[in-house]
């Protein structure tokens, strides 16, 4: 490894990763049935998963439909582990790899894929948010990590709420870190990777220039 490997937390890797293995995932509230409307939709709760001593979690909003004809990443809702669909988990996961994190935790804030009636997603209602709060609190108080690394705008608020704080404008907070003080950790805020082609020529960044920004800014 270089100097400049250890000083952006490893070398970058172009590996595909690999969907994880069943048995990481985080099972906090077997069959959870908080969420009537949630559980008409979902197919299998959608657990975190990944290293319980991970130094990152990385959080997320809520599963997406996912797709069970995929071979492998058939998405939180088929395979019941947070981010594991082809564009966006495994995505944010060669992200996080090719910033020296590997072994990250990945989770999502609602873990119940929120279907609007028509095959797609729609965004968790505060009362599903809040009752699947404490599962998230849960995982963290767990694993204990240094860094937690919220994939956009929702996930970013979800974390900020521990703290009691609101989000003032989004895109300014995009890999701005934060501490929360509610888990001894500090709070990275990302792109979502559904919107990140669109946002970075707007905040400036070109690919390699915000993979080296988070890459500074990981532990």
């Amino acid at each position: 490894m270089t100097d400049s490997d250890r000083r952006t937390g490893g070398p970058r890797t172009s590996e595909e990763p690999s969907v994880p293995d069943a048995e990481s995932a985080f099972v906090v509230e077997e069959g959870c049935s908080r969420c009537p409307d949630l559980v008409a939709c979902r197919n299998r709760i959608s657990w975190g998963n990944g290293p319980r001593d991970a130094s990152v979690v990385v959080v997320g909003e809520a599963p997406g439909a996912g797709n069970p004809d995929a071979e492998e990443w058939r998405g939180g809702n088929y395979t019941g582990m947070a981010y594991t669909t082809r564009h966006s988990g495994g995505r944010v996961r060669r992200l996080l790899a090719d910033a020296g994190h590997p072994d990250a935790y990945y989770t999502n804030a609602v873990k119940c894929f929120p279907c609007d009636g028509e095959g797609s997603n729609r965004e968790p209602t505060d009362e599903e948010r809040a009752n699947c709060r404490p599962h998230l609190e849960t995982e963290l108080d767990a694993i204990e990590p240094e860094m937690v690394v919220a994939t956009g705008k929702h996930a970013t608020a979800t974390m900020l709420a521990f703290d009691g704080r609101t989000l003032d404008g989004f895109v300014d907070s995009v890999l701005e870190p934060v501490e929360l003080d509610a888990f001894d950790a500090t709070l990275l805020p990302l792109l979502h990777p559904s919107y990140q082609d669109v946002w970075l020529s707007r905040l400036g960044y070109t690919d390699e220039e915000y993979r080296e920004a988070i890459r500074a800014r990981l532990p």
